[in-house]
């Protein structure tokens, strides 16, 4: 009768935590960038932010979602895929709006200031997504290029990923690809640390909620069955944040270098 009791209490209790670990798994992703977010809206300053994050992030999760189609799993990573890419999407329109406002104030700016009144404004050509110049890929003028882009990328992902559905290693391949792409998204950042030998400008306060957020994410998976891909990607997430971690305490004793300021540097990274 007390089993039964206890039975009552647990039963809800569990599935409580269940849904909790499920909406951390889908909107924890998003969380360090809705700081980031407002401040780019606040400062009308988006130098900070790198959109290479989102090209990264976009990549990741629309190959994982094509992953779900060849191999089914957690619903709660499914729907953490799409809040990203709308996420990545917002930050995108946000930082196109900011910078190309940016570059007319200049010229304003500039045209105020000349001796000649009738000089001519140069303004620089517009940069399109059918520009093929390499210098100017993601660094283009108008929101809706970034679009065509990524529809483009889904739509040749989604047809080669049609044709060869069937074909068990592509599915683990395009799984391993996905989450790999956005385990790798803490190297620059490492890398960066080695290069100048130093840290300065990096949060450790955000690498510590990287070094968190990674963890719940490899223990949700480990404990809810995913694909192996996710949880050897997990694993290797973790490594890079304690890694990024531990340069933070050897630089820290010895007198830092030097760096090139880099504005909020932590805030591109996805838990």
């Amino acid at each position: 009768m007390e089993a039964e009791g206890l039975d009552w209490l647990l039963v809800p209790l569990h599935q409580l935590v269940s849904w909790g670990a499920a909406g951390a798994m889908v909107f924890g992703g998003v969380v360090p960038y809705i700081p980031q977010y407002r401040d780019i809206r606040r400062t009308q300053n988006a130098e900070g932010f790198s959109t290479y994050v989102c090209l990264v992030l976009l990549v990741a999760n629309i190959l994982r979602i094509l992953f779900w189609f060849g191999r089914h799993f957690e619903s709660p990573l499914l729907w953490q895929s799409a809040v990203m890419i709308l996420t990545m999407l917002l930050m995108l329109k946000l930082c196109t709006e900011v910078r190309v406002t940016n570059e007319l104030n200049v010229k304003r700016r500039f045209f105020a200031a000349a001796d000649n009144k009738d000089e001519e404004i140069k303004v620089p050509p517009r940069r399109s997504y059918l520009d093929f110049d390499p210098h100017h890929f993601w660094h283009w003028s108008s929101f809706g290029d970034y679009v065509q882009c990524v529809l483009a990328f889904t739509g040749v992902a989604g047809y080669v990923t049609y044709l060869s559905i069937d074909s068990a290693l592509f599915v683990e391949t395009l799984g391993f690809l996905a989450v790999l792409t956005e385990a790798m998204l803490g190297v620059p950042q490492l890398y960066r640390n080695y290069r100048h030998q130093s840290t300065e400008g990096m949060s450790i306060k955000m690498v510590l909620m990287w070094t968190s957020g990674d963890t719940f994410k490899t223990a949700y998976f480990l404990l809810n069955g995913a694909p192996l891909q996710f949880s050897v990607c997990g694993l290797l997430q973790v490594l890079v944040d304690l890694a990024i971690l531990g340069q933070a305490y050897a630089f820290a004793r010895h007198p830092q270098k030097p760096a090139p300021h880099v504005a909020h540097p932590a805030s591109a990274k996805a838990l």
